[in-house]
């Protein structure tokens, strides 16, 4: 149902200041006929606004990326030198997505193991197998491979994430591909990700991928509910999704 105007300045007062009029308006303060006006008038945009995926991926951007910038002591532009968002289509874009930012410290070289990496949800999931205790609360639980009915979660098993990531992480680690063990974990061939695009995506994803992430069947209709003209990404989803 559409939200009154109340509830669109409810709303958009949890996330900025807004302004004296609008402040007024939400407190039931009387105002005159032309302040009125210029309150709808101001609504009528946060509620576009309210409804826009795009601005609400800025809204999420933006105080991330001002933390970064406080750390690093910088200043300036942070859009796209700092934070891209993409969109994970389908099971292989989020499986490829997830391993890669659980990997980060290894491509980094600051851990020689997943396991051992600092601040990443597979230590912590590993600390949590080892203890023999559940799936930590904090992190959104895996389901299992999907079927139906589907549990909410990951569509993966544990077991077979955490062999994915220690191989993939093995692989990494090695200088040349031809080092590589070619007995991979069974969940890529569920995946259906070869070895040499599973590689690709895990240590150049954020490179390789801009927009859509996933098969073309995923991106042609995520461009066509989103009113995308041309889907971007289709080459890329043909070379690493297919």
């Amino acid at each position: 149902s559409t939200l009154s105007d109340l509830e669109v300045c409810q709303r958009w007062h949890r996330l900025y200041k807004g302004t004296l009029l609008t402040q007024q308006f939400e407190q039931g303060k009387a105002l005159t006929q032309a302040e009125l006006e210029a309150v709808k008038a101001r609504i009528e945009v946060w509620r576009a606004q309210l409804h826009d995926i795009s601005w609400f991926m800025r809204a999420l951007n933006e105080p991330i990326a001002r933390m970064a910038n406080a750390e690093d002591n910088c200043t300036g532009s942070f859009w796209e030198s700092r934070f891209t968002s993409q969109a994970l289509l389908d099971e292989k874009a989020l499986a490829a997505c997830m391993a890669y930012v659980d990997l980060n410290p290894v491509r980094a070289k600051m851990a020689a193991t997943p396991e051992d990496s600092e601040h990443t949800s597979i230590k912590l999931r590993v600390a949590q197998v080892k203890n023999k205790k559940q799936q930590p609360t904090a992190l959104y639980p895996f389901a299992g491979n999907p079927r139906q009915p589907m549990p909410e979660g990951l569509p993966f098993k544990l077991a077979d994430y955490l062999e994915l990531v220690d191989w993939t992480g093995r692989a990494i680690r090695a200088d040349k591909r031809g080092a590589i063990n070619t007995s991979f974990p069974p969940i890529l061939s569920r995946l259906a990700i070869p070895t040499a695009e599973w590689l690709t995506l895990t240590t150049q994803f954020e490179q390789r991928v801009s927009t859509f992430a996933g098969s073309e069947r995923a991106i042609r209709l995520a461009a066509e509910v989103l009113g995308y003209k041309k889907p971007p990404g289709v080459g890329l989803a043909k070379q690493l999704f297919a």
